[in-house]
């Protein structure tokens, strides 16, 4: 088995997209027989509790965020529709990959706005992302991990009572005891150990997919930021071969 492991996208208003197409041709080129969107593909800044009444949130609207979502989306599966429509008119194979999503903070924003003011109840709603109805995505609740031959996939892996994100590779190791890749935390960290029966184990945690500088963080911390995915080779029972694949390679090899 072939994994794709994409990690946070934080697709918003005004952000460069044209990585995301690239990865769906290489995807198209590729092939992984599963693909697994980590969460946070939508940043939702506009439901920022964080810069609520500061500058920065003046002008922001939730159906621009919306539409930067869908935008987003389309930009990475257009190209794996072209192929299909193309090898249907052909008569060739179709390429139908199982595509798993699981929830991240940022779409979980949603929730909490309807959550913290029942007016909302109605007028917004996951479904408006459309990850399910208008993309086939299947798709996972926030922090709720879905196993895939073995390897453990989650936007982030709680920790604590406070349920604060497993910040370190080795501690994801340590804590679960399996093979488990999630995103959250920018950059890349890998930690690898072994069973009692010998197979190995491997945690990654990569949660930086995106071209755009995140204002919240440092300069210096944006310069130093890994930004790419992960192929997942001979994925079984666990174990598996890790290639990272960067944003700038596939702006090189597969932009337009």
């Amino acid at each position: 088995m072939k994994i794709l492991y994409i990690p946070d996208a934080q697709v918003k208003p005004k952000v460069p997209i044209k990585h995301l197409t690239a990865l769906g041709h290489y995807i198209v080129a590729k092939k992984p027989d599963v693909i697994v969107n980590g969460g946070d593909f939508g940043d939702m800044p506009s439901l920022s509790s964080y810069d609520f009444g500061k500058k920065a949130f003046e002008g922001r609207r939730y159906k621009d965020d919306i539409a930067a979502v869908h935008r987003g989306m389309e930009a990475l599966l257009n190209p794996i529709e072209t192929y299909n429509a193309n090898a249907a008119k052909n008569h060739h194979q179709r390429y139908k990959p199982r595509k798993v999503l699981t929830y991240g903070n940022h779409e979980e924003r949603i929730l909490r706005a309807v959550n913290d003011d029942a007016k909302l109840e109605g007028v917004l709603a996951l479904d408006d992302l459309g990850y399910e109805t208008k993309f086939g995505w299947e798709t996972f609740p926030f922090l709720q991990p879905v196993i895939i031959n073995g390897v453990a996939f989650c936007h982030y892996f709680p920790s604590g009572v406070m349920g604060r994100p497993t910040s370190t590779a080795r501690a994801l190791l340590t804590k679960m005891h399996m093979s488990c890749m999630a995103g959250h935390l920018p950059g890349r960290d890998i930690a690898m150990g072994a069973k009692p029966d010998g197979s190995r184990i491997t945690c990654i945690i990569a949660g930086s997919f995106y071209q755009h500088v995140e204002e919240y963080m440092a300069p210096m911390v944006n310069k130093q930021q890994w930004h790419g995915v992960f192929m997942l080779h001979e994925v079984e029972n666990g174990s598996f071969d890790e290639m990272p694949v960067s944003l700038n390679y596939l702006l090189k090899k597969y932009g337009e």
